[in-house]
């Protein structure tokens, strides 16, 4: 037998500053403020949902959540998370099982740090 490598997987996340700025300076600071946890809710639900519907093989269930993650990722300022959940629709739209694999487990991945980073990032102040 060989040796045995674990790779650790680090990618960096980045949160758009200059768009939650723009979403402060619209609505707020306490509206914005509100919004944004509403939308990382959703984000951590649409996460959960792309992984069930994965799970159990509904491709379309899988687009439509990844779509929605990418709009949404977009919307509040999450790039990174944004472009691998459109990964993660192309891969489904192809059947691709070994892409679809790695993609979503990369949307998991960056999701799950987006989240934190945002949460982390946004503190009690966005300013």
């Amino acid at each position: 037998m060989g040796n045995l490598t674990v790779l650790g997987v680090h990618e960096a996340v980045r949160v758009d500053a200059r768009r939650l700025g723009e979403i402060v300076g619209e609505l707020g600071e306490s509206a914005a403020q509100t919004i944004i946890c509403a939308a990382l809710e959703q984000l951590a639900a649409g996460l959960a949902a792309a992984r069930r519907a994965a799970l159990a093989g509904d491709m379309a269930e899988l687009s439509e959540q990844a779509e929605r993650l990418s709009r949404l990722a977009w919307q509040v300022g999450l790039p990174a998370m944004a472009g691998v959940a459109i990964d993660v629709v192309a891969c489904a739209e192809r059947r691709d099982s070994i892409a679809l694999a790695a993609t979503l487990a990369r949307l998991m991945r960056i999701g799950n740090r987006s989240l934190a980073e945002i949460r982390i990032g946004a503190g009690p102040s966005f300013s």
